[in-house]
């Protein structure tokens, strides 16, 4: 498939972002990292900065210095400041730096990280990786992503949440359901599950029936969810959250979305195929990037 003919190129990308604002995506493939520029719905060019096999991805947003990239693979966690030329450093944190990781996630200012053994640490990154304090915060049955506060497992989905005790660092809560495949812990929290997406409300509620796959949102309570394969949207300005509040995406590409992410005014589904979709508001671009085995996808703003 060739690239779609509204792309443009990184020279015109520049110009055009002097307006609209530049978000670059990385997507967490089996053959390593993808950069992908995006300028509103425009895409700019793309390139490998990182050739390991990534299973995940986050970026760590920071008041006063470049925000941080963590990358999670079968060697551990691999962080690099956002910028031009990416640089990757193991994290000097114990197994975190060097056990395999199944996913990351951030909350409150630190990355949360997933063993492949379950294990749940909170990771405060120093400069370059360097200086990391790292604290234990519990344990889940196979854990498969990490969104804000949330972590989906096999066993259901759990939360971050304070100590009990004076002086207690986090721990996790068992929060219900089964079987989560994902989960979105920013804005209204979500899951994705073998028997479909559900809402927390007075407990969890059914939003849409089926097999879900990938679940997304963004603060403004726009949402993503793949179910039985297909792209479903939730609009930021509907209250609901039943199955009569989610439309039907007509992406651009006849493949199933397996990675979603939100950035500024930015919708983002990386399909199986390799393929980059965004939306800015005005209906779906694509880019083919040329990777297979798509894991994730994560989205820092750069100008």
């Amino acid at each position: 498939m060739a690239p779609a003919e509204d792309d443009i190129s990184i020279e015109e990308k520049r110009v055009y972002a002097g307006t609209a604002g530049r978000t670059d995506a990385y997507v967490a493939t089996e053959s390593g990292v993808v950069r992908v520029a995006l300028s509103a719905d425009k895409i700019g060019a793309f390139d490998m900065v990182a050739r390991d096999p990534a299973r995940d991805a986050a970026v760590l947003p920071r008041r006063d210095a470049p925000d941080l990239l963590g990358v999670a693979t079968p060697d551990g966690l691999r962080v690099a400041p956002v910028g031009d030329d990416l640089a990757f450093e193991a994290v000097d944190a114990g197994s975190v730096g060097s056990e395999p990781i199944a996913a990351v996630g951030v909350h409150d200012g630190a990355f949360l990280v997933a063993g492949d053994d379950g294990r749940i640490d909170r990771l405060e990154v120093g400069d370059g990786g360097t200086d990391s304090a790292v604290t234990a915060v519990g344990d889940v049955s196979e854990p498969r992503a990490v969104d804000g506060p949330l972590v989906a497992a096999a066993d259901g989905v759990h939360r971050v949440v304070e100590g009990d005790g004076v002086g207690d660092g986090p721990e996790l809560a068992a929060v219900g359901l089964d079987d989560a495949r994902d989960a979105a812990g920013t804005g209204m929290p979500l899951a994705a599950t073998a028997a479909g997406v559900y809402w927390l409300g007075n407990g969890w509620m059914t939003a849409l029936s089926g097999d879900a796959t990938a679940v997304a949102a963004d603060v403004d309570d726009h949402a993503m969810a793949v179910v039985d394969g297909d792209l479903l949207v939730h609009g930021g300005d509907d209250a609901e959250w039943g199955t009569e509040s989610w439309a039907a995406a007509e992406l651009p590409v006849d493949e199933e979305p397996v990675a979603l992410g939100y950035g500024p005014g930015v919708s983002v589904a990386v399909t199986d195929a390799g393929t980059l979709c965004v939306d800015a508001g005005d209906g779906w671009r694509h880019q083919v990037v040329g990777v297979r085995g798509v894991a994730g996808v994560a989205l820092a703003v750069v100008e």
